[in-house]
């Protein structure tokens, strides 16, 4: 955590998220660490489950949704995709 916070400071970044694939996404921020735990769900492969996560929180932001918000659902999106076989995509319905 102090590492990651001072990455953060050093390069002036308001937040930093850090996907970690067992643990799920930390984002550090001002206010501290927030941790959203992986979802539990069988693993298939882990590949392209930062790429979604990146993906999904950027589109989220970009549609005007709060970034704790955005986390949220990209973190469950990540978790869609690593229960697929090899590299996939995630709909708007499996995060339904």
């Amino acid at each position: 955590t102090a590492r990651a916070q001072a990455l953060r400071q050093r390069l002036g970044l308001a937040a930093l998220l850090v996907t970690r694939p067992a643990e799920g996404t930390t984002l550090y921020t001002d206010a501290g660490a927030a941790t959203i735990p992986a979802q539990a769900r069988e693993v298939y492969a882990v590949s392209g489950a930062g790429d979604t996560v990146i993906a999904t929180l950027g589109a989220l932001i970009g549609a005007g949704a709060s970034l704790p918000d955005a986390m949220a659902i990209a973190n469950e999106a990540a978790g869609v995709v690593v229960g697929k076989l090899g590299t996939a995509t995630v709909t708007p319905a499996e995060l339904a």
